[in-house]
């Protein structure tokens, strides 16, 4: 396995330095990354729009919150379907799913939502994504932008996503956990 593909399907947590609104205090889940680019969803930014009022019969697949998520600052027409299979990365998963890494998988939404309705263990729903083109994300990660940890199936469909940022840092088992106690507002202190 080569460098460039292993970072997918972890996460890129924003460092408090990160200077892009988009990604302050995102947790992106990458998707897919190779030589080509990288394509992720941010975890952390639900709408205020119900998934049941644009994609019709997935509202109810959909985890609580039941809202979409804000994936990020491209495509923001176009949709993302995130799913937890239960069973690990052993179980086949069904048709109109296709796994990213462990349980996590992206759902063909053009699928009918009743074909996966009793194999998804979570759904989420995202308009747009982020992404970054070729060693963009690299030079992005040299400059201190981004953490990189292992991603957990529990983050697709975190109960409480605003506090998934620090929620992601406080279980490190390093000096990242300490990142998580650093306040919105530091000129506050």
């Amino acid at each position: 396995m080569t460098e460039v593909s292993s970072l997918t399907g972890r996460l890129l947590v924003a460092t408090p330095a990160l200077a892009d609104p988009n990604f302050d205090r995102a947790v992106v889940l990458l998707l897919d990354h190779d030589e080509k680019g990288s394509l992720g969803v941010v975890l952390n930014r639900p709408t205020p729009v119900d998934v049941g009022d644009i994609l019709e019969g997935w509202g109810e697949l959909a985890g609580e919150p039941g809202v979409v998520f804000q994936g990020g600052p491209v495509s923001l027409d176009s949709a993302l379907g995130v799913a937890v299979i239960p069973g690990g990365p052993a179980a086949d998963g069904p048709l109109g799913w296709r796994r990213v890494h462990g349980a996590i998988g992206l759902v063909d939404l053009e699928t009918p939502p009743e074909l996966l309705a009793a194999a998804l263990g979570s759904l989420r729903i995202f308009a747009g994504y982020a992404g970054w083109g070729p060693g963009q994300l690299q030079d992005e990660l040299t400059e201190g932008a981004w953490y990189v940890v292992e991603s957990e199936p529990g983050d697709v469909s975190a109960t409480r996503p605003q506090g998934l940022w620090r929620a992601v840092l406080r279980r490190q088992r390093s000096e990242l956990a300490m990142v998580a106690t650093y306040p919105d507002d530091p000129s506050l202190n």
